[in-house]
């Protein structure tokens, strides 16, 4: 069972203070009309309204249709008595919290019913008087009923547009921290994946030279490793260093660093070549996209838009270090193709897993970049083991899209 909300401290006041006053003006002897206009002329009568109407003042906002449909017969039952101007007052604060705190429909049809209870008033008077003062009691009963109807629709509208507008703005700002949500975690996806492709690379080759250094005792082999260790560190550092510039963003640069692109391919080729040489690893270009050992970009491909050029790029970086850490001794294909709006790169190493040897640790997160940068294009991405001419191989595929209006012009 659900108890009655107690009464709001405003409408206790407003009781109260309805009470006294009606009290007060009953003590004095002021009443709205005279004996001879009213039916009932016992002073102790005109009490009855006034106690119901200021009774119904503390249901107003908890029962305020029953409160308006009481008020209005004590109304009518104060008007057969001399009258008391405070039963009057609290009944139009009645009639102005029926619409504020009724329902919807209520909201909508007291308005409209005591403008015509006003209008139809002011015509039977007007009718039956046959004289202007007729109209006097429709002026009264509209100030009565239809002016705190009115009042109470404009209210509740105005409280309608502010709750409307309040929330509009939480859900704005609600947006806005998961727009800023989503961006960060964008932000440090794209961080992880830019982070671990240019120093990933370096660091493997340390790990297999350094395994290999100490695996293998023999001078020319360890001072070889540390040539190979030397370098990768000093390239990682200063991968790292560019990266921690970028992130700083206090070199007071304008201009945006330049993004790794298809130019750089053979270089990375060669560096690769350079640190898989004690793996027995082999890295060579292959199909008609091999680009040449000069700075031009590969065939056919000069022109793709910045993102697919990083995009590949990274994507053949990662794969050529994945090769360095799990493959086995053999040749490791790059091969590059730009037809049908898309540009299809593909790199395959040597794969077998009852090989053993000097291993670099994976984590897995190499793949899931590349599966990403693939996803954020809108492209297809693949890579597991593959049967080549009777040989088991480690494939990776990815295809690009790149449409018509997308390719930048040749410079």
């Amino acid at each position: 069972m659900t108890l009655p909300r107690p009464p709001h401290r405003d409408d206790v006041f407003t009781a109260a203070t309805g009470l006294a006053g009606g009290l007060l003006l009953w003590s004095l002897g002021l009443h709205m009309q005279g004996e001879r206009h009213a039916l009932f002329h016992s002073q102790w009568l005109m009490l009855v309204p006034l106690f119901v109407m200021a009774s119904l003042e503390l249901v107003r906002r908890t029962m305020p249709r029953t409160a308006l449909f009481v008020g209005t017969a004590a109304i009518v039952a104060d008007q057969l008595t001399r009258g008391n101007i405070a039963t009057v007052l609290m009944f139009t604060d009645l009639v102005y919290a029926a619409v504020v705190y009724g329902t919807p429909a209520s909201a909508r049809r007291i308005p409209v019913t005591t403008g015509l209870i006003t209008v139809g008033v002011s015509v039977g008077f007007l009718a039956w008087f046959r004289a202007p003062e007729g109209l006097l009691i429709g002026v009264v009963t509209g100030l009565v009923s239809f002016a705190p109807a009115t009042t109470g629709a404009i209210v509740r509208n105005h409280r309608q547009a502010a709750d409307t507008a309040r929330l509009r703005a939480e859900q704005t700002a609600l947006l806005a921290e998961m727009d800023r949500t989503q961006a960060v975690v964008a932000e440090r996806a794209r961080m992880a994946r830019e982070l671990h492709d240019m120093v990933a690379g370096h660091l493997s080759a340390i790990a297999i030279h350094s395994t290999a250094a100490l695996s293998l005792d023999h001078p020319d082999t360890s001072r070889d490793a540390l040539g190979v260790i030397r370098e990768n560190s000093v390239e990682g550092l200063a991968e790292m260093r560019r990266l921690i510039s970028l992130l700083r963003d206090s070199g007071g640069h304008d201009e945006p660093a330049a993004a790794p692109t298809l130019r750089g391919l053979a270089a990375l080729v060669r560096q690769a070549a350079g640190n898989g040489t004690s793996s027995g690893l082999t890295f060579t270009l292959t199909g008609p996209a091999a680009p040449p050992d000069g700075p031009a970009p590969p065939e056919g491909t000069a022109g793709l838009p910045a993102p697919v050029e990083l995009a590949a790029y990274r994507i053949v970086q990662e794969s050529l270090t994945n090769a360095l850490k799990h493959a086995d001794p053999g040749e490791v294909t790059v091969a590059l193709d730009h037809a049908d709006h898309a540009l299809t790169v593909r790199v395959t190493s040597p794969f077998d897993r009852q090989a053993t040897g000097p291993r670099a640790p994976g984590s897995g997160a190499g793949l899931v970049g590349m599966r990403e940068r693939v996803a954020l294009l809108g492209g297809e991405f693949e890579t597991g083991p593959v049967d080549d001419g009777g040989r088991r191989t480690w494939s990776v595929r990815a295809v690009l899209p790149v449409a018509k209006d997308d390719k930048e012009p040749s410079t």
